[in-house]
């Protein structure tokens, strides 16, 4: 009977003996330049094992948190060969639980690879609401809400393979890299399309497909010669996300003790990051604060965190073979720590970019967060910070081309001007992202009332400027969208053509209407010529004081040079082109890229009203 006993004993032993349920990252790769590799090991009671490692794997670090369903481990992977490796647990000498865990070999001349830069234009899709290529995985059993057509804050079913399978579109339209919004877990009960409240940072939502078709997209698209852009989230997590549900320390999160559930919405008021008279008070509310109960803002500061995001970002950039960075609110971060994660991210790959969102209103505020920016300098600050997005530029974009008036200080083109001049603030001028607009704001057709001319004037202006244009989804055909009176799924509708059973198909010329092809042929006629002009993607730009409401400016070098002009009065003009003699110089005549017209430089140039022109010197 007592056998019978300690078997029935043993057994229960070892059935509720400690597993690990989690190790993160899954896998990672030999011979990168950092050799620290933190692992990130999960389950109940973990803390109380001790850790070994086959192949005389040095481990540098095992830390154990306030909770004990944590462990992490740091080793050195130095002379590390592809191959796995065995992790053990053991208590007092008795092995408890062995891991493999595998290290891949990398692709050649990965760390080298090259991002995304000012010879590029960016599409930007929601992928959602872009085209269901899928319809098996519209709702799937591992995420909570269902697919939902008819709600426009719900999951409307587009998915990665919807991507896939128009990538020739937006190749055809003279788009070289693609941004998609996050295509990771968001396992919240409603509004989750979004995906910026992330569950599994390991985990492609299974609703777009898996982490092997966000591979082969990257894939086709370098077939391409196209780049893939993924959309990063270091600010905050989703409230489902499995650490959140068990957070490793308190200090992971910025928690709010008077708020519920740690909840305290931000202020807001990023310039409290480089205020020099600002309270820390202030400071405290924008940075720590949270964007919504959903999301909680995630305390970069942490050391263990920090690694976590880093070693994460990585990941995905050798897994996918990803070609850059768009990260969401990168002011909102602590400022030093998201500093040392880009600068891990950029020292591992010197030729990669990643672009920030700084959703500010002033020149010398954005520009603080650029690399080697002479204004953080002065408050003894880097970034590390390649690009950053011109939305200033976009403040004047969504105004200007409504303003009339011929003589005025700071309306209508004056506008664009006064932003330009401000580029010596930028310490890379060429590497900004400029836009008209994206999933965050008004779509520009809905602004300009479905006024193709000043769509022109707006597209003309994008592409031809310095920096790297951003184009959002659908523009293109015209879409509107309304988020002041209608919210934001408004802005994000569905591409007409993208669902088996859509009225229409505007991935055809045969399915868009008259008015959709004249927004279509323009953009496609617009951004291939811009794909092959060096002078747009490098030239130096020299703008003369918009006379009229008529902004003119030049882009060149030393073999190039194109004229830009820009006519937003309702009149037409003729301009006197001894101003412009600077920029002209011996040229007689040049090829006008829109219509395909010559023009002769005889003294005057007549502008239709409302158009543009980009005028090839010859």
């Amino acid at each position: 009977m007592k056998s019978i006993i300690k078997v029935v004993i043993l057994l229960f032993s070892i059935s509720i003996f400690s597993q690990v349920e989690k190790i993160e990252p899954p896998f990672w790769w030999s011979n990168m330049k950092n050799p620290e590799l933190q692992l990130v090991v999960y389950g109940n009671n973990i803390a109380k094992y001790d850790v070994s490692i086959s192949d005389n794997i040095k481990i540098i670090n095992v830390r154990k948190t306030e909770n004990p369903n944590y462990q992490f481990i740091t080793v050195s992977t130095e002379n590390i060969n592809p191959g796995n490796i065995n992790i053990t647990f053991s208590e007092k000498g008795k092995k408890i639980q062995t891991l493999a865990y595998e290290f891949k070999q990398r692709r050649e001349n990965s760390s080298i690879r090259d991002g995304f830069d000012s010879s590029d234009a960016m599409y930007l899709i929601m992928p959602d609401r872009f085209a269901n290529g899928n319809p098996n995985n519209d709702s799937t059993a591992d995420t909570v809400e269902k697919a939902d057509r008819t709600n426009p804050g719900g999951r409307h079913g587009g998915d990665i393979q919807g991507v896939i399978d128009h990538l020739d579109y937006i190749n055809d339209l003279g788009f070289t890299s693609l941004w998609s919004t996050p295509l990771l877990e968001d396992n919240e009960p409603v509004y989750s399309y979004h995906t910026y409240a992330q569950s599994d940072l390991y985990k492609i939502d299974s609703r777009f497909g898996t982490n092997e078709d966000y591979k082969r997209l990257a894939s086709e698209m370098h077939k391409r010669d196209m780049k893939l852009i993924m959309d990063y989230v270091t600010n905050h997590w989703g409230s489902k996300h499995w650490m959140i549900q068990d957070l490793p320390t308190k200090d992971w999160i910025h928690y709010w003790e008077n708020g519920e559930k740690g909840f305290q919405r931000s202020s807001y008021r990023m310039s409290t990051q480089f205020d020099s008279n600002a309270s820390q008070h202030d400071s405290h509310a924008c940075m720590d604060g949270w964007f919504d109960t959903t999301m909680p803002d995630m305390n970069q500061s942490n050391p263990l965190l920090l690694k976590y995001i880093t070693q994460n970002a990585i990941w995905w950039i050798e897994y996918a073979d990803l070609d850059g960075f768009r990260v969401d609110t990168y002011s909102y971060n602590d400022k030093e720590a998201i500093a040392k994660w880009t600068k891990a991210i950029m020292d591992e790959y010197p030729n990669f970019n990643i672009v920030g969102e700084v959703w500010m209103h002033n020149q010398s505020q954005m520009a603080y967060w650029q690399k080697d920016s002479k204004v953080g300098a002065i408050d003894s600050f880097n970034s590390n910070l390649p690009s950053v997005m011109d939305f200033t530029l976009h403040d004047a974009v969504t105004v200007m081309f409504n303003e009339e008036e011929k003589w005025s200080w700071d309306k209508g083109m004056i506008r664009a001007y006064d932003n330009f001049t401000n580029d010596f603030l930028y310490p890379d001028i060429n590497n900004i992202l400029v836009f008209a607009g994206n999933h965050d704001t008004n779509r520009i057709n809905e602004i300009y009332k479905s006024d193709i001319n000043k769509y022109k004037l707006v597209m003309s202006l994008i592409a031809t400027v310095r920096g790297i244009p951003q184009f959002y989804y659908g523009d293109e055909i015209g879409m509107l969208g309304d988020k002041n009176a209608k919210g934001d799924g408004d802005i994000r509708r569905d591409f007409p053509g993208g669902w088996q059973g859509d009225a229409s198909n505007a991935f055809t010329a045969q399915g868009r209407t008259d008015s959709q092809n004249s927004y279509y042929n323009f953009t496609k006629k617009l951004f291939n010529w811009r794909k092959s002009k060096d002078v747009i993607h490098n030239g130096k730009t020299m703008q003369y004081v918009p006379q009229n409401n008529v902004y003119v400016y030049f882009r060149y070098n030393d073999s190039e040079r194109v004229m830009v002009v820009l006519n937003n009065s309702t009149d037409a003009q003729s301009l006197e082109l001894s101003r412009f003699a600077e920029m002209i110089k011996e040229s007689k005549y040049g090829q006008e890229i829109l219509s395909g017209n010559e023009i002769e430089f005889n003294g005057t140039l007549k502008v239709e009203a409302k158009s543009s022109m980009i005028i090839e010197l010859k």
